[in-house]
């Protein structure tokens, strides 16, 4: 049996321990030794940038912004959807998880870190979305926690209170959407995307392809036309 491999490791803000890891040329992320994801099972991710770009094609120049590096595949599937005119903004919160995509992860998606439509935002995704102001995005991709009652980090939880949604709603351009990651459903959540002026959508998310369930949702919500 192969063994895992240790690649590398830091500290969340926090003080939590995050790690990189590879078994047998499958590459995964840890957070205190539990399993967030896996090169292996990327299948919701990808859907998730499904979710959240599903008009990006017709847009000229649309502005997408991805919530959460890992280990890419989100932002692969976000750059096969868009046009050349894109402009694609990673924001990540922990710095050596860039620097993991780029050296270690190079030959997996880290060189589309490379690609002139990509820029990023080293931070947090909630100070960036502000940042940038109203009806900014065509579309918001948020893989950080692991749903909106599981955070990986405590300050996220702003993301998803009233406060936060009716910013990101803000943020977004008419037609323009969210798409939030979630490991389990989180049926309150489509309530809650409803109630800050939102239409809103559950979408069923195998882990990967011979998944017999889908365990994960993606919610997303849809700034209305006014």
């Amino acid at each position: 049996m192969k063994p895992t491999r240790n690649v590398a490791e830091t500290q969340t803000p926090d003080g939590s321990r995050f790690s990189l890891h590879e078994h047998d040329g499958q590459y995964s992320l840890k957070l205190n030794g539990a399993q967030l994801m896996s090169s292996g099972w990327t299948l919701s991710e990808r859907a998730l940038a499904d979710a959240a770009c599903r008009d990006c094609d017709r847009q000229r120049e649309p502005r997408i912004l991805v919530g959460g590096m890992g280990l890419g595949f989100s932002l692969k599937r976000v750059l096969e959807l868009v046009s050349k005119n894109a402009k694609v903004c990673v924001a990540e919160l922990i710095p050596e998880v860039i620097d993991w995509n780029r050296e270690h992860l190079r030959d997996l998606n880290g060189a589309l870190l490379d690609d002139p439509r990509v820029s990023i935002y080293t931070g947090d995704v909630f100070d960036c979305i502000m940042k940038n102001g109203a009806a900014y995005y065509d579309a918001i991709l948020l893989d950080v926690d692991n749903g909106p009652a599981a955070f990986v980090q405590s300050d996220n939880a702003r993301i998803y209170d009233t406060v936060g949604l009716q910013m990101i709603y803000d943020s977004l351009r008419t037609g323009g959407r969210v798409a939030f990651w979630s490991a389990d459903p989180e049926p309150k959540f489509m309530r809650h995307l409803r109630k800050a002026g939102y239409q809103a959508e559950e979408i069923e998310a195998k882990t990967h392809e011979r998944a017999k369930r889908a365990a994960n949702r993606i919610y997303v919500g849809e700034r209305r036309a006014t």
